[in-house]
């Protein structure tokens, strides 16, 4: 079974997040996604993000009706900050029946040669990129590379960002949150401050 890791500190997840993994499990070789919800991304300030079991409770009800999208907390038990190489390793380790490929948006494609071990990752991972409109290149070592294969997903300009600062600034956001994501948010009166 070819499972595609989407990793991401969905802080919330929006409907962008869910169009991009139902589009890589329905369009490409992947047979399952898992939401890999991240504690703490070593690029992102931990003072803004909801705490972890909340963050997974959100992506749990977004991804529900979903059989081939699943969340995941198994960098919850890994140590901090997380590396994607190690979480791999740690991944693999645990489910050797399975193989595991990495989905990125091509904006992280134009920084994967600053990520930690990034050839390890290559050498024994595929990866799957969806497009995003960023500034910056891909290197040229990326380019045409055997594991490396660009998905034509829909191009999504939806942040978690935007999300929060429309939820502070009393914004109706509810079209780019499922029902049930935008439930919780609302109950638990979250990203209100």
């Amino acid at each position: 079974m070819k499972i595609g890791l989407y990793f991401g500190t969905f802080n919330p997840i929006h409907v962008g997040h869910l169009i991009i993994a139902n589009h890589m499990v329905e369009y490409s070789d992947l047979d399952e996604i898992w939401m890999v919800v991240t504690p703490h991304n070593p690029f992102k300030k931990k003072s803004s993000l909801l705490e972890n079991y909340h963050r997974f409770e959100l992506v749990y009800r977004a991804t529900e009706g979903y059989d081939k999208i699943k969340p995941t907390d198994i960098e919850f038990k890994l140590p901090q900050p997380n590396y994607t190489v190690f979480t791999l390793a740690h991944i693999t380790e645990n489910y050797p029946d399975k193989e595991f490929c990495l989905i990125m948006g091509e904006d992280n494609l134009k920084s994967f040669h600053k990520w930690k071990n990034y050839e390890t990752i290559l050498e024994h991972h595929h990866i799957y990129v969806y497009p995003r409109i960023a500034e910056g290149i891909v290197e040229h070592q990326f380019k045409n590379h055997p594991k490396i294969h660009v998905v034509a997903a829909p191009i999504v300009q939806i942040s978690s960002t935007m999300i929060r600062n429309g939820i502070k600034n009393k914004k109706n956001v509810k079209p780019l949150l499922t029902k049930e994501v935008w439930k919780y948010i609302d109950e638990m009166n979250f990203y209100k401050k």
